[in-house]
């Protein structure tokens, strides 16, 4: 299907996107709805004859299969010899089958788990715990990665459901994340979340480090308020993290799709369980949809179609997703690892280099702020860039109505403006409305043209709410699936992080010590040299 996929590409390339809506009923055709959820593709260039070939592409590679496989907890991760079963953690919202991986029955060890987070969540926001000392009024999340973007991302965009601590996220090891995260709170008040799965993350270990001096220096209990998310319960003792206040989870959870387990600790404390289990029933209810659809409509398939269209098809590189919700500011940053991290690979599934490459470069911004950013290049730059808008139909803030009203407006301007573009003839008549003439209107013109023809989706839900962002969440995870799977790689892996950081473990004690390593090249020998000159200066 590749090779049709190619002609009809060829075939269409110099179709204009708004002739498509010649066919009055193209906007429902092209588009999806599925429990609140509006996904509408229609100002894309997907006719029906490209969305067959595509479809067929995807049981060409056996989408079905290995979403059944994964669903199944076969070991589909296969550098690593893992299950992949984030949506076991999602399931504990519902009444989901046991599943079992090496004997094991995770849905019960899940389930376990899942009360122990409910009764801390419910004791720490009530007072009962700690039982020796003050209300716990702050909570220090330390993680990275996929232990810090989906907690930070899922708590910015719930804000209005926050009657718990509050949350601060340190993921960087530059000190002054740390510093600024701790300064002005209180260690008898604070609790302090440690997530790192291994328990052994360099950037995640400092800053805990940094955290437990701190505590010492201001409580007499400091280690009674330390938690660690991990499955390593001998590095976690170690640290002096009792049992108790270890939370555990599978290694069939990958670090970006763990904001559903234990690592989600931070949120369930900020929002209460009753609304961390809502973000879990979207997710499930999603999953629901992605396992029953068919492919045609199935929203994640089509959304991951979409962009393997774009990308790998019409040649574009680079997609934006640009959310027109200001909670959602976080959600591109979580994307970005989401899909880059999951996709971003040069190699298949038997080691041989991808026929078709890997996934394309994924970021964004909000909206109405990436307008006065990046707009400038989408709209009139020499790369076309597909555009994402993700909005909703309602805010929060009902004493505010108009406020959303302009950003609905902007959005919808947004999409249609991509699509119909300003020919020359149509900057002409605006310039001599404006008493333009002569050479003077002819160079402005030429810079007022919008090519157009820039291909857009909106996905459109009523309300930011917990069981909203669970949904778009598990659809996005679900979207990365299907195109690694057509794309033939491991979505479940991440070689691609560990050479940087082996190389940084070799160069801490170069750096403590003032002393480059012998086997450095001149170019980091050279800056290592001058950082230690400044240092010392």
């Amino acid at each position: 299907m590749w090779n049709e996929l190619i002609r009809l590409r060829e075939a269409t390339e110099s179709r204009k996107i708004s002739e498509l809506f010649n066919d009055t009923s193209r906007a429902s055709a092209f588009s999806l709805q599925n429990d609140g959820l509006l996904f509408d593709y229609s100002k894309t260039t997907l006719d029906d004859d490209i969305r067959t070939a595509l479809i067929d592409l995807a049981r060409e590679a056996d989408v079905e299969g290995k979403r059944a496989a994964m669903f199944r907890g076969d070991k589909i991760n296969t550098t690593e010899d893992r299950a992949v079963l984030h949506v076991a953690s999602r399931a504990l919202a519902g009444d989901a089958d046991d599943i079992e991986i090496d004997g094991r029955n995770i849905m019960a060890e899940g389930r376990e788990t899942f009360e122990r987070m409910i009764q801390f969540s419910n004791d720490l926001r009530s007072g009962a715990w700690p039982a020796n000392g003050p209300k716990i009024t702050d909570v220090v999340n330390i993680g990275i990665g996929g232990s810090d973007l989906g907690p930070v991302m899922a708590y910015k965009a719930l804000m209005p459901y926050i009657d718990g601590p509050r949350v601060h996220f340190v993921s960087n090891v530059d000190g002054a994340d740390i510093h600024d995260a701790l300064h002005g709170l209180d260690p008898n008040t604070t609790l302090v979340i440690v997530s790192s799965k291994t328990f052994g993350t360099q950037e995640t270990l400092m800053n805990a480090r940094t955290a437990m001096r701190w505590m010492e220096a201001g409580s007499d209990n400091a280690m009674e308020r330390f938690v660690a998310i991990s499955t390593s319960r001998e590095r976690t003792e170690a640290f002096g993290i009792a049992p108790e206040r270890v939370f555990g989870f599978g290694d069939w959870i990958g670090g970006r799709y763990s904001v559903w387990s234990p690592i989600g600790l931070s949120l369930m404390l900020a929002v209460g369980p009753e609304n961390a289990t809502e973000f879990l029933r979207g997710g499930h209810s999603m999953d629901c949809h992605f396992v029953d659809a068919p492919l045609q409509e199935n929203m994640p398939v089509m959304l991951a179609l979409v962009g393997l269209w774009h990308q790998k098809f019409c040649g574009y590189a680079t997609r934006a997703v640009v959310p027109y919700e200001h909670r959602l500011s976080r959600l591109p940053a979580y994307l970005q690892q989401l899909e880059m991290e999951s996709n971003g690979k040069s190699v298949a599934m038997d080691g041989t280099p991808l026929k078709h490459g890997g996934g394309p470069v994924v970021w964004g911004e909000p909206g109405t702020n990436g307008q006065h950013a990046f707009f400038q290049l989408i709209h009139q730059g020499t790369n076309v860039v597909p555009v994402e808008f993700i909005v909703g139909a309602m805010g929060h803030e009902p004493d505010l109505r108009e406020h959303h009203e302009a950003l609905l407006a902007n959005c919808l301007a947004q999409s249609e403006a991509l699509l119909k573009g300003r020919t020359l003839e149509e900057a002409r008549n605006q310039l001599i409305g404006q008493g333009k003439s002569g050479d003077e209107l002819e160079v402005l013109a030429r810079h007022r043209v919008f090519s157009g023809n820039r291909p857009s989706t909106t996905l459109v839900y009523k309300k930011l709410t917990p069981y909203v962002l669970g949904q778009m969440i598990a659809l996005y995870e679900h979207r990365v699936f299907v195109e690694g799977v057509i794309l033939g790689l491991n979505s479940f892996d991440q070689w691609g992080v560990e050479l940087g950081k082996e190389l940084a473990d070799g160069l801490v004690p170069a750096i403590a010590s003032g002393k480059a390593p012998e086997n450095a090249n001149g170019s980091t020998r050279m800056l290592l040299e001058h950082f230690l000159a400044l240092a010392a200066s």
